[in-house]
């Protein structure tokens, strides 16, 4: 496989600190960049603040072991990686993601909070972790594997880190199914996130690229299926809110090839 071109001063996996301004590294970083600033007010009033209760869902769905080593990826402005460490106290939790205005602002939380004793930021691609084999107990990633280019790849390197036995799990926005129950969800999802996140954002072409990436994702079992072919045991898929996200719970065997 082979690697994106990365800048030399700002290597995957550097620290935060020690990435040059102005670098973004693979995916979507770029793009994120740009509205970082008000993402969380944006998530919040989009959301109407489910997510956070959906990030609290995956963070029990990981049971971790005592002072547990965690990865979340497309950490952005590291609200679930600051939840893990909240709610774990003994947990040690590493946030990777390819924009770093949207880190930057990350930092800026982990201290507020605390945290920086226990919660790391690194700039980094989720396709080409920079992490050697079994390093963590457990991995999370909310709304942020709809935006990898190479999703197999991004999975099969999370088998790779994650030690057996561990689990990963991965909080996505999804379409709900076209029923009369649903309708609502789907004109939220199609019509009022483009048009309210372009408002509140001033960035609309982002927005509009959030519904299409959410219309564009696999069905919940197609991507339990991908999730199979990097080598891990599904262990559970949780729709939330008429499957407007979905949760999906796997594995690491304790063999890889073996269930």
């Amino acid at each position: 496989m082979q690697q994106s071109p990365l800048p030399t001063e700002s290597p995957v996996g550097a620290p935060l600190a020690q990435a040059a301004a102005g670098d973004v590294l693979g995916g979507s970083g770029a793009m994120f960049d740009g509205i970082a600033k008000r993402y969380d007010l944006l998530n919040r009033v989009m959301t109407f603040g489910i997510d956070q209760r959906w990030r609290r869902r995956a963070i029990a769905l990981l049971a971790l072991p005592t002072n547990g080593q965690v990865l979340d990826l497309a950490t952005g402005t590291a609200d679930l990686a600051i939840m893990t460490a909240q709610i774990h106290r003994d947990a040690k939790v590493t946030g990777l993601d390819p924009s770093q205005g949207m880190l930057a602002v990350g930092e800026q939380k982990v201290t507020r909070a605390g945290l920086d004793g226990r919660v790391t930021l690194v700039v980094g691609d989720a396709q080409h972790l920079p992490f050697t084999d079994a390093s963590f107990d457990g991995l999370t990633m909310s709304y942020g594997i709809r935006n990898v280019p190479d999703r197999l790849a991004a999975l099969r390197e999370m088998t790779r880190v994650v030690k057996p036995g561990g689990r990963i799990v991965i909080l996505e926005a999804t379409e709900p199914p076209a029923n009369l129950l649903t309708w609502g969800a789907l004109l939220h999802i199609r019509v009022v996130v483009p048009r309210l996140g372009a408002w509140l954002s001033g960035a609309p072409a982002e927005y509009r690229y959030l519904q299409k990436s959410i219309a564009g994702f696999p069905s919940p079992a197609a991507f339990a299926d991908l999730m199979r072919e990097a080598g891990q045991d599904v262990v559970a898929v949780e729709p939330l809110l008429l499957g407007v996200s979905h949760l999906w719970v796997s594995r690491v065997p304790q063999k890889l090839g073996q269930g």
